[in-house]
């Protein structure tokens, strides 16, 4: 089962607008106004995107004087890289014995294709 925490990180991810956030916030800190300039949707609807990012530990906000800069939480994704790295494991050896099983049909289909090729 899937720990609150990560459900929380995917479900933050899961809304293209917060991507987007996360993708300009890894170039560097940023302010909310500067992150809500390419959307159009109102300032609360932004800080409403914030907060569930930062809800789920992707970003963190500060205060300097007048300035609230964001900032991405590199260890925030981890937890979902953890899992999402363990299941990828899961796959390929599923994968890789799935390929062994079609090369063992595959060499014995070719085994009864050459023996009833020499009996003509």
């Amino acid at each position: 089962m899937i720990s609150l925490d990560i459900s929380t990180t995917f479900a933050a991810l899961g809304d293209p607008t917060r991507l987007a956030i996360l993708s300009r916030l890894a170039q560097g800190e940023a302010t909310v106004t500067e992150l809500a300039e390419p959307f159009d949707m109102s300032m609360p609807a932004i800080t409403k995107h914030l907060k569930v990012l930062e809800s789920a530990g992707l970003i963190s906000r500060g205060r300097e004087a007048q300035w609230r800069p964001c900032r991405i939480e590199p260890q925030g994704f981890k937890p979902a890289a953890d899992w999402m790295e363990e299941h990828r494991r899961i796959w390929e050896a599923s994968f890789d014995r799935l390929d062994d099983y079609l090369k063992r049909i595959q060499s014995k289909r070719g085994n009864k294709r050459g023996r009833k090729q020499k009996t003509k």
